[in-house]
Parts: C-alpha cells; structure tokens; sequence
C-alpha cells in the first residue's frame, strides 16, 4: 500500500525542505534537493552520489523502454500493464535542466517532503528492499527502476505525480487527473497561495519601517 497523506505542516516547523515540479511536455516528474533526500529513499545512496536534484517520473515501461516508440505502442500504453520509474540525476539546476517556465518549486516542512520521498520508495518495485533496475534511462545520467503500481489510461504518470503530492500533505485532486496541464495549474494555484501568503506578512512589516523612519524625522 502506498504513502498515505500526511499534514505538510506537521514537524519542526522551521525545518523546510523542497518539492519541485517539472513539466516534461505531457509528462510531469517530482523532484528534490539530492542533500534533502531522506530514508527511505536515501537508499538509493551511490546512484544519488553525483547530482544536485534528483527526479521521479512514472510511465507505461514497454513504453518508455521502446527504443522505437510508435503509435501502436502509444495504444497498448493505454491497457493497465507494469509500470516503470524514471529517476533523472541533474548536475544542474532543474530550471537549467527544464527551463524556468517548466518548473515549480513548493516549499514544505522536511516530514512532508519525507512523505512524499516514502510514496516515491514505496512505487518502486524491489528484491531484497534493493529497487530493481532495468537499464539506462534516455537522458545523461537516468535510469529506468520497475515500479510497483501498474500503468493504464485512468492512472497515468500524471496521476502518480499528483498522488506524490498529496502523499506530502499538499490540497492536490488525485482522482481523474491524467493529463499533465491538469496536475499543472493546481500546482500553479498552490504556488499562488503561497505566494500571496508571503506577500501579507511582508507588506506589513515593510508598511511599518516606512512609518518609523517618517516618524524619527518629525
């Protein structure tokens, strides 16, 4: 059974951690600070060792394994079969990895983003606890792990992403999100709030250091 929800507030309250959300076109991963990897994803360990963000992604594995990816393979995609995880390991910054219109980053309490890292353990399929590797993923410094959750039309890899989000406590609608814009503006409008949150404690205190210098020069 995967990672329930957990409140993203709950833990030491200034400790703050990050989950980023990456646009791969219709694809969506979910990433984090390699250093905030926590266990029991941090078991992972060497195939972390070289990046500064690591990212997951869900997908259809004959799919996304295919060398040639054809219609008919686009089709079969589409009937609940295994599944597959992505793990991107980037040298860079995802912005510089994705570009800045791609990529949103969401700042949660550090047992929120370990809850999220848990989902994220718990959907790959394993041996002995040690996850199971299939081959080299399509981009520099990936790799393709087995998954546990099956792939189909009505649970695809934007569906896993908003799963990994609720998993971290955050108000993401799971159920009937499969397509990517889907997950995307709600994770838009959850970086608005956040935004505008930030915004009304600030306004304030700058409001207030405009009055005490008027002040002291009366």
């Amino acid at each position: 059974m995967l990672q329930r929800p957990v409140d993203s507030s709950a833990g030491d309250a200034n400790s703050r951690a990050t989950i980023i959300v990456a646009r791969r076109g219709w694809h969506i991963d979910i990433g984090f600070r390699t250093l905030d990897i926590q266990a029991p994803l941090a078991a992972l360990g060497a195939q972390l060792a070289s990046s500064q963000y690591t990212f997951f992604g869900f997908g259809d594995r004959h799919y996304l394994v295919a060398k040639n990816k054809n219609f008919p393979g686009l089709l079969a995609a589409l009937w609940p079969g295994a599944g597959v995880v992505l793990v991107t390991l980037l040298a860079q910054t995802p912005e510089e990895a994705f570009g800045n219109e791609n990529v949103i980053r969401l700042t949660v309490s550090s047992a929120a983003a370990r809850a999220a890292q848990t989902f994220v353990w718990e959907s790959l399929l394993k041996e002995n606890d040690v996850p199971i590797f299939y081959r080299n993923g399509p981009y520099e410094g990936s790799l393709f792990c087995g998954a546990v959750p099956e792939y189909s039309a009505l649970h695809t890899c934007n569906t896993w992403a908003a799963e990994a989000l609720r998993a971290a406590g955050l108000p993401i609608r799971s159920r009937g999100v499969l397509f990517a814009p889907q997950l995307w503006s709600q994770t838009r409008h959850i970086q608005g709030v956040a935004t505008a949150r930030i915004s009304d404690r600030v306004a304030p205190s700058v409001a207030l250091r405009i009055y005490q210098a008027s002040a002291v020069g009366h």
